[in-house]
């Protein structure tokens, strides 16, 4: 399969996968809307909302990373900027989320 036909596909499923995601959050984030901190805490150190916040964080860089890139290739002519934004936003990708995960898997109560 070529690497084109690859990340369009991953783009298609990762979007699938994401649009559940994206309407759980919206719904829990209406709800802790007006909480106090503690039960925003409590909501976020909860084991579903842990995995599913967590699953959320990184489909949604790996959505967007892969669709920063196809902006990249096709409105960067250069091949060594292109190079360096993509592993740039690759780099940016794992990171954020990665911290972000660390950083409500450590709430504590």
């Amino acid at each position: 399969m070529p690497p084109v036909t690859k990340k369009w596909l991953f783009l298609k499923i990762s979007s699938l996968i994401l649009l559940p995601l994206m309407f759980w959050f919206i719904i829990n984030l209406v709800h802790i809307y007006d909480k106090s901190y503690q039960e925003v805490v409590v909501f976020l150190t909860t084991q579903p909302s842990k995995i599913l916040i967590g699953l959320f964080l990184v489909l949604a860089y790996f959505f967007s990373a892969l669709s920063i890139s196809e902006v990249f290739e096709d409105y960067i002519k250069e091949e060594k900027i292109k190079n360096a934004a993509n592993k740039a936003l690759n780099f940016f990708a794992i990171i954020i989320p990665t911290i972000t995960i660390i950083v409500i898997l450590n709430l504590n109560t």
